[in-house]
């Protein structure tokens, strides 16, 4: 699609709704002079170059990349009316979106009834998730495995709720026994899975944690804001994802997942849905001066947050049109990166230089030099950090780093001397689906960085 054709073509219908209010008087702050605007806007454009470029396949880094067009012309032209998702009253169209968008991604996990709606963020929607099951089960812990996103002991923390993180195996995946170890004490209500952890992409067994929630009567979220979107690819094939844990989603309490993440979405879009919609009540309050022109419920009444952008909800709604939450929709958006990531591994299992550190679930692998000492894999996975941020824009790659225990990798198989007790490998995320077409060349310019530096 032609971004500036449709950028425009938004402005342009937008503008032609306002005109149909008739003419008046704005305001002289609105009338800005050209040459006063060129000179701000010259200074935001020249700052903006200091960036990453977080759009093409030499960022392999962070869990960034840039929206897909169709959901910046969808937010822009919502923007520009700027509605607030809190009340049908400030944005009955969006709110009417939000809810399509929202019923779209229950139906993607399996989700018959439900609750849900969009947040600025999945901490938000991890929030909003842990909120309602302490007003569940008061005076109970929550439960999340020691590799699950730090969002879940600083939410526990806000709400005044224990929280236990629980040991992983040795693929990072929550670990059911030592879990069930901690439940047999009485002081855990909710347990927290992860479908894709953020260091790792691993994927906690919640198929399996069914039994353990039928026992000891606990609830059940699921922290899917990284991996979510990948039940679309769940069918067990070469180029999908394990299904047996994603099948189990909707047989859980609730769900968070990030649009703008996997979704193709800007910052800040995050979901949550619940499997009960009877969990509404715990919102429940009254705004005489905002609920006033329907009857309806307001997504105001059944979220934390008040005012939320209706633009977030038309950006995702108009996504969601193009590409569909189906495996030939998103989802054939999703696996090329699955694919990069595979292959990856297969070339770095054949490397001299470079040895994979775990075999990946998602799209996230990680990896480290083949050399004896935990100092030595330290100073190098940094030192290759560094030089390919640092090179000239034609010769550079963007990756990360993930810090390891000495036991974490012998558990994995890797003999190494752990002279420290902690250090630095390297990881990327292949989310972009131009990785798998790039992969040659990104694995070949690690491996030149990490000859040069090893």
């Amino acid at each position: 699609m032609d971004l500036r054709r449709w950028v425009n073509a938004a402005v342009d219908e937008i503008t032609a709704w306002q005109h149909t209010y008739g003419p008046y008087d704005r305001h002289a702050s609105l009338r800005v002079d050209d040459k006063a605007f060129a000179d701000a806007f010259g200074e935001l454009t020249s700052r903006l170059h200091d960036n990453y470029p977080f759009f093409h396949p030499r960022y392999a880094g962070q869990m960034l990349k840039p929206p897909h067009p169709a959901a910046v012309v969808g937010h822009l032209a919502a923007m520009l009316i700027n509605p607030n998702n809190h009340a049908l009253d400030g944005g009955p169209v969006t709110a009417r979106m939000e809810r399509e968008a929202i019923d779209a991604l229950a139906a993607m996990f399996g989700f018959g009834q439900h609750l849900g709606h969009l947040t600025t963020s999945g901490t938000v929607a991890n929030l909003e998730a842990l909120f309602v099951a302490r007003e569940i089960h008061p005076g109970k812990g929550v439960a999340h495995s020691a590799d699950a996103h730090y969002t879940h002991t600083r939410m526990c923390h806000l709400l005044g709720v224990e929280s236990f993180p629980v040991a992983t195996d040795t693929a990072g995946r929550m670990d059911l026994d030592a879990l069930e170890e901690l439940l047999r004490t009485g002081q855990v209500g909710t347990v927290v899975l992860t479908a894709g952890t953020t260091g790792l992409g691993a994927i906690d067994p919640i198929h399996e944690a069914l039994a353990l929630r039928e026992k000891y009567g606990v609830r059940l979220h699921v922290d899917a804001a990284y991996g979510g979107f990948f039940t679309l690819i769940a069918d067990d094939t070469s180029d999908g994802v394990t299904a047996a844990p994603y099948r189990a989603i909707p047989q859980c309490d609730s769900v968070v997942v990030d649009p703008h993440k996997h979704g193709l979405q800007p910052y800040g879009c995050g979901a949550v849905i619940f499997a009960d919609p009877a969990v509404g009540r715990f919102y429940q309050h009254d705004s005489p001066y905002t609920y006033f022109t329907s009857a309806e419920l307001h997504l105001g009444e059944i979220s934390l947050e008040c005012s939320r952008a209706g633009a977030a909800a038309a950006a995702l709604w108009l996504t969601q049109r193009l590409l569909p939450l189906t495996p030939d929709g998103l989802g054939a958006v999703l696996r090329p990166g699955r694919r990069a990531a595979l292959r990856w591994t297969e070339l770095l299992e054949n490397s001299d230089l470079l040895a994979p550190y775990q075999q990946p679930e998602l799209d996230i692998v990680t990896y480290l030099p083949r050399t004896g000492r935990l100092s030595e894999i330290d100073r190098v996975s940094a030192a290759v950090m560094e030089a390919g941020m640092s090179a000239h824009p034609d010769k550079a790659v963007f990756l990360a780093t993930y810090g390891v225990e000495g036991r974490a990798l012998a558990d994995r198989g890797h003999r190494i001397e752990a002279d420290v007790p902690t250090g630095r490998i390297l990881r990327s995320v292949l989310m972009k689906p131009e990785s798998e077409n790039w992969l040659d060349a990104l694995h070949g310019r690690v491996e030149e960085l990490t000859a040069a530096t090893g």
